[in-house]
């Protein structure tokens, strides 16, 4: 039996991998005949979703994805790199380069986005290039901000799905990659900028006149348990864009 961290982190990857567009409606019925569990733990994983601003609920709807309009995409993205940038900025402050360790795990997870960007699973791509920065901000060791930069990427994926036009998935890519770069010679500085350069360019890539259907079977995008770190997941016919993280 499934509990609720279980359920709200699988409709947190469905949603990094697109899988779940805003708007999606979440049966409690449903979510407990798909996890094998009571309502009563459908509700609590739905309650800390909606806490962490990822669902809302009406008395009358019942509950749904959250959609995310374009002062609060705003909001997120200054929040995002006001987060990221001062997580380098800290680094530089300290005069210390990232352990090996970390920076083979970055390395790691930028050879699997290279890999991801060069094939054809949507899901799986759209899911590393946002998950980018939680695992930078582990590897800087504030596992805390990296919690909160997980549900910001999620409510960003949320804006960008419905109102971004196609993604540059290789362009994406090669901007991590001018992040990470600096950070091998142990300039956090220069990783600094290229992070505010990453994700202050949002509004270019915004088409507000663009719009995706919603996905029409939570069994269709929460079925899968995939790692989408490393292992490929189906492709549905409703996950055929991406947006930028």
């Amino acid at each position: 039996m499934a509990n609720a961290n279980t359920i709200s982190s699988q409709i947190i990857d469905a949603i990094l991998s697109q899988r779940l567009a805003p708007n999606t409606r979440l049966g409690e019925q449903d979510l407990a005949a798909l996890f094998g569990c009571s309502r009563t733990i459908v509700r609590e994983a739905l309650v800390d979703l909606a806490a962490r601003g990822i669902a809302t609920v009406s008395p009358r709807r019942g509950w749904y994805l959250t959609e995310v309009d374009t002062e609060k995409a705003r909001e997120l993205y200054v929040a995002r790199e006001i987060i990221e940038t001062g997580l380098l900025r800290h680094l530089a402050r300290r005069k210390q380069a990232l352990p090996s360790a970390a920076l083979d795990q970055i390395a790691r997870h930028l050879d699997a986005q290279a890999e991801a960007v060069a094939g054809d699973d949507i899901p799986r791509r759209s899911y590393l290039l946002g998950d980018f920065h939680v695992c930078l901000a582990n590897s800087l060791g504030n596992s805390v901000l990296a919690a909160n930069l997980r549900d910001m990427t999620v409510l960003t994926t949320l804006f960008t799905m419905r109102h971004q036009t196609p993604h540059d998935a290789q362009r994406s890519y090669e901007e991590h990659v001018a992040v990470f770069e600096p950070l091998t010679r142990g300039d956090a500085l220069a990783a600094e900028e290229a992070m505010r350069c990453h994700l202050s360019t949002w509004e270019e890539k915004v088409n507000k006149a663009h719009d995706y259907a919603p996905v029409s079977a939570l069994h269709t995008a929460l079925t899968p348990a995939a790692d989408l770190r490393g292992v490929k997941v189906p492709l549905t016919d409703t996950a055929q864009k991406e947006p930028q993280p």
